[in-house]
């Protein structure tokens, strides 16, 4: 709009520096604009987990603390959009449960859409327990 009145006033008015000038004004605000928009989705596009997000920590006491000696060997959790999260958990037990029942300890995160989990045997406890008998 603002190169219309530019052009508009230029060829009517005689003021031909206004369309310059207009040109500088509007790739100031596509800058702005631009910055904003890579300032917002960099940590998006980076994979990174907001500092101050919480999430890896909430994952890993629900799970560590649900009284099943499960260990969480590897996590990472990410942002895939606004508030949206995905994670993958790699987790470790003496007696593991389904899948299922570790995925249930997280539901009511709302903002975990997609969650990816592993779970290993842990087989050192049976061995101690085989040696000792």
């Amino acid at each position: 709009m603002t190169a219309i009145v530019a052009l508009t006033a230029g060829k009517f008015l005689g003021w031909s520096w206004l369309d310059p000038v207009m040109g500088v004004v509007g790739s100031a605000v596509v800058s702005v604009w631009a910055y904003g928009l890579v300032r917002d989705t960099s940590g998006i596009l980076l994979d990174r987990t907001p500092e101050s997000s919480d999430l890896p920590n909430e994952i890993r006491r629900a799970i560590e603390s649900d009284g099943a000696k499960a260990e969480v060997t590897d996590l990472h959790v990410w942002q895939v959009s606004t508030r949206k999260f995905a994670a993958i958990v790699s987790i470790v037990a003496h007696e593991p449960k389904p899948v299922e029942t570790y995925r249930e300890l997280f539901r009511e995160h709302e903002e975990l859409v997609h969650v990816t989990i592993e779970v290993q045997h842990c087989h050192d406890h049976e061995e101690s327990h085989a040696h000792s008998a």
